[in-house]
């Protein structure tokens, strides 16, 4: 392995609170998965009060819908109830297959190898195979975004500001809308880990640089940055219209949706509201009427 892929392997296999990693097995036997990726803020902070951010990958063997295969990842929300307590998810599901591509940067997609440049742990695979196969494709999608580092910040430069100029553009890019500094505050978890990898993702990507106090100086051949120049017209243009379709498809397939949106509703204005019937199966036809509630008995 490479010295990247080392580090990656090491930080995948971070320990997880007991109950956390229950939750994912749990979650995991619900949705056939092969492997569980977790990340996000709880992930940082442990606060099980919040909810935890799941990638489940699916095998090849996995039943999976032509529009999941086409429109990616599925995503649901879970409740599992363990030693008295109920531990919340928002979970992601996709193949194996495709997240590899994804972090390669062979589609249009930058969700996930810029979400994915960041810490997270590989909680459960049902195998080594899958397990190697997992720590591979997110060590992919560090050379994948350091790759695009090169074109967003083009000076002599901390390693710091190289992936402060990547997350702006990314969320520009993703149709996503984050309040300024939420780039500084990635950053802020851990400033060493994003030092330390830059210069080794540029290694494995064979991307050229010079160092010197503490600042780097990416040099692609000119045919690298043709290259990353192109694919990254091409992300950029299809950014916005595939989170738009994504979130189309959200509203309609969110399984869990209503119990998320209550539990949500609940935690941020102490107003109650109970799951009915017809709020589980027809969240949006129903969310005019819950709004009306929580309008009416919020002060």
């Amino acid at each position: 392995m490479t010295a990247l892929e080392d580090i990656i392997t090491e930080e995948l296999r971070r320990p997880v609170l007991p109950l956390v990693a229950r939750a994912a097995q749990a979650i995991a036997a619900r949705v056939s998965g092969s492997a569980v990726l977790f990340y996000g803020s709880v992930l940082r902070t442990g606060d099980l009060d919040g909810v935890l951010d799941f990638y489940v990958l699916r095998g090849a063997a996995a039943r999976t819908g032509l529009l999941s295969r086409l429109i990616w990842p599925d995503v649901s929300y879970h409740e599992v109830e363990l030693e008295g307590r109920i531990v919340r998810a928002k979970v992601a599901t996709m193949r194996l297959a495709t997240f590899e591509r994804a972090a390669r940067g062979a589609t249009l997609d930058t969700t996930i190898w810029a979400r994915f440049v960041q810490p997270s742990a590989l909680i459960w695979a049902e195998n080594e195979t899958v397990r190697r196969s997992v720590a591979t494709a997110v060590a992919n999608a560090a050379v994948t975004a350091s790759w695009f580092t090169t074109l967003h910040c083009a000076d002599v430069a901390a390693p710091g500001d190289f992936w402060r100029q990547l997350f702006r553009a990314t969320y520009s890019t993703e149709l996503r809308v984050e309040a300024p500094g939420r780039e500084d505050q990635i950053l802020s978890y851990d400033r060493e880990r994003y030092d330390r990898l830059l210069p080794l993702a540029w290694r494995s990507g064979g991307i050229a640089f010079d160092e010197h106090d503490g600042s780097l100086m990416a040099r692609p051949t000119e045919c690298q940055l043709r290259a990353i120049a192109a694919a990254w017209l091409r992300v950029s243009r299809a950014g916005k219209w595939l989170n738009l379709v994504r979130l189309a498809k959200a509203a309609f397939t969110f399984e869990g949706a209503a119990r998320y949106g209550l539990w949500k509703i609940e935690r941020h204005t102490g107003v109650r509201i109970a799951l009915t019937p017809f709020r589980e199966r027809h969240p949006i036809l129903a969310a005019p009427g819950v709004f009306w509630r929580v309008w009416r008995r919020t002060p």
